[in-house]
């Protein structure tokens, strides 16, 4: 059988800080519930390492089109990355619950 070719992640320094936001918010009521949704959204971009292209891309007024894929962790979490050659890169981890609407006008 073939082996698949794996790609890179890089996660943006944006992207861990708005992921540090999201946990710190949620720790203060519940620790186990940040560590839980934290293992989950790692989980989930740790995946990107084989296919990274089978989530679709999001589409915004004044987003490049095809330039974001779009990946949802649970209801709330929205990862958008893009990918460059053999690199995904994680721009974005997006808490639903809070406006996001800047993301895509």
């Amino acid at each position: 059988m073939e082996k698949t070719a794996r790609y890179k992640i890089v996660v943006s320094d944006r992207a861990r800080q708005m992921l540090t936001t999201h946990l710190g918010f949620l720790a203060r009521s519940s620790p186990q519930a940040a560590r839980k949704i934290k293992n989950e959204i790692m989980d989930a971009i740790r995946s990107l390492d084989e296919m990274p292209e089978r989530f679709p891309f999001i589409a915004g007024e004044f987003l490049p089109p095809n330039k974001y894929h779009k990946l949802f962790v649970q209801k709330w979490y929205l990862i958008l990355y893009q990918i460059k050659q053999q690199t995904v890169h994680v721009d974005y981890i997006v808490d639903c619950r809070q406006d996001y609407q800047w993301l895509t006008r």
